[in-house]
């Protein structure tokens, strides 16, 4: 239910950029969403089109691209990356160490706004 939450912020920040360039139309949001972050893109856009009603980005189509789970390994500082749906384990893929550390796949960005 984060996705909420998550919405609201994302229509707020949309607003604030349609106001300040004097947009009459947003037609498309372009995000990019870390792996890591367990957004449901189908929860986004259902409480986006509801929040956005009577807005100028009522209507506006989301669509996401999905960033990698990337680590950085705390013994050999090889930087990889862990596919979640295959991976069950965390360890480096080089030497086996458990310790990493997250480097990149808890992003939430804007790319770009479609408007008119």
């Amino acid at each position: 239910m984060h996705e909420l939450s998550v919405t609201q912020g994302l229509l707020k920040t949309v607003l604030k950029h349609t106001q300040l360039n004097e947009v009459r139309q947003v037609i498309g949001i372009n995000l990019r969403i870390g792996e890591m972050s367990d957004i449901e893109e189908e929860w986004l856009q259902k409480y986006f089109d509801y929040l956005s009603r009577d807005t100028v980005a009522a209507g506006a189509k989301i669509r996401v691209e999905k960033s990698p789970a990337v680590f950085s390994c705390e013994e050999c500082q090889r930087e990889f990356v862990i596919n979640l749906k295959d991976r069950t384990s965390f360890s480096c893929p080089a030497c086996g160490e458990k310790k990493v550390k997250l480097i990149a796949g808890r992003e939430f960005e804007i790319r770009e706004l479609e408007v008119i």
